[in-house]
């Protein structure tokens, strides 16, 4: 669907950068959201930077994930992210 995510990458300072299939590339603050019930477990660096894709939706490994609506409405639009940086890992990603 249009609303699809087809990249994220963990940024530092609890943000992540996505690239939806219609186009729009943007950042997303989960910062107002780490106090808020299952999202506390993102405070731990490691585990946010696990973020991933699944059915075209955000997640972690333990099943939070970011509504698709809310990913859009909130974040934050940017320049496409230049292909050499979309296959480099951040510098703090594991390994």
């Amino acid at each position: 669907m249009y609303w699809d995510v087809k990249l994220v990458k963990p940024l530092p300072d609890y943000r992540i950068y996505v690239e939806v299939e219609d186009g729009r590339c943007g950042v997303f603050d989960l910062k107002p959201y780490l106090d808020r019930g299952v999202f506390r477990e993102l405070r731990d660096e490691r585990y946010f930077r696990q973020v991933g894709i699944v059915l075209g939706g955000v997640t972690w490994p333990h099943e939070q994930d970011i509504a698709p609506e809310t990913l859009l409405e909130e974040m934050t639009p940017v320049e496409p992210m230049p292909d050499a940086i979309k296959g480099a890992r951040h510098p703090s990603s594991r390994s």
